[in-house]
């Protein structure tokens, strides 16, 4: 049963203009009666903690409940982040410059935080990396990224445009991604989610996968223009035909016409020790959605997201046979529920 205090939470904070939206369109769709619609998002919303979002996103009214209880919904993923994430210590992970400093071992690159360094530093890195990452400290989803060269600024220009600007930045040094990963589209660098959750003692299991692929911009983020496929955890193998945020589906990229399913990261083994290895770092987190870079020498962190996503891995068009992923989550942890 999902946290009442959370569905509660909801329904004060609901959008219920956008909630008769959903409604509406659902509908059109299925011809059924607004209130028959109206009934049956409530049902779920308290029986699987899925709210309206959940409710057309997962399109559950085309499911029995059988298969509804397959779904981690936004209250089942909210309900393991309370249980598995301390909140003093989510700071490690919403600050980016913590994060790297915690997992450097892991991240494999240089970076550099532009308010706590001199000038003299800054000025180092940028001569060193004439081409390096500017990320928002605190940024999400992809915003606020710039990549930055040195073609057409000099470094005092670029320093006073880093010092002067409102965000407080984290520069880091580019990663090189594998050749594999370069063939299918070679303007971003493009990630896997990992998902892990560490168990009371102290095992960490790999859940899930995903591959997040740019399409025509430098960030892989679905919701900045890229795709999202699942990635078979124990292989390395994509699964499935990439998806977009329009929801259209590709078999081969629009850009390189390099083939996605059916495609196999090199280092799985060691990406999955990796995250295997970090989620042990800091063990107040222990539910993260880990984003991992293949170069040529190996897998190397991205960042980590102690709010892992609960929605792109078991997006419609990823599961022809309406079979969510919340049984992974539940097979490994039955005497922890």
């Amino acid at each position: 049963m999902p946290n009442i205090k959370y569905l509660i939470k909801r329904v004060l904070n609901m959008n219920y203009q956008r909630m008769f939206e959903k409604i509406n369109s659902i509908h059109k769709k299925t011809h059924k009666s607004r209130l028959a619609i109206f009934n049956d998002m409530r049902k779920c919303a308290l029986k699987y903690g899925a709210g309206y979002m959940d409710y057309d996103l997962f399109e559950m009214y085309n499911l029995t409940d059988a298969e509804r209880d397959t779904y981690l919904t936004r209250g089942r993923n909210n309900d393991l982040i309370k249980k598995y994430n301390d909140p003093e210590y989510t700071y490690i992970f919403a600050n980016k410059y913590e994060f790297d400093k915690r997992f450097s071992k892991y991240i494999k690159r240089d970076f550099l935080h532009v308010n706590s360094s001199s000038k003299k530093d800054i000025l180092n890195f940028i001569n060193k990396h004439h081409t390096f990452m500017a990320k928002p400290i605190d940024g999400t989803c992809g915003k606020g990224i710039e990549k930055i060269s040195l073609d057409n600024k000099t470094p005092e220009e670029i320093y006073e445009y880093l010092t002067t600007k409102s965000s407080d930045f984290i520069l880091e040094e580019v990663i090189t991604q594998s050749e594999e990963l370069n063939s299918i589209y070679p303007d971003s660098i493009n990630t896997v989610r990992i998902v892990t959750i560490l168990d009371k003692q102290d095992k960490p299991h790999v859940i899930c996968a995903y591959f997040r692929i740019g399409n025509g911009k430098y960030v892989d983020n679905f919701n900045q223009g890229g795709m999202v496929t699942p990635v078979d955890e124990k292989t390395g193998i994509v699964k499935d035909l990439a998806l977009d945020k329009k929801k259209n589906l590709y078999e081969r990229h629009p850009k390189t016409n390099a083939l996605i399913k059916g495609f196999k990261f090199p280092f799985w083994e060691d990406a999955l020790n990796m995250v295997k290895e970090a989620s042990l770092v800091e063990k107040h987190i222990r539910y993260i959605g880990w984003d991992v870079c293949f170069t040529p020498s190996g897998p190397v962190l991205v960042e980590g997201n102690d709010f892992p996503g609960h929605d792109l891995y078991q997006l419609p068009s990823h599961t022809p046979d309406k079979i969510g992923i919340w049984p992974k989550f539940t097979e490994d942890f039955k005497d922890e529920q």
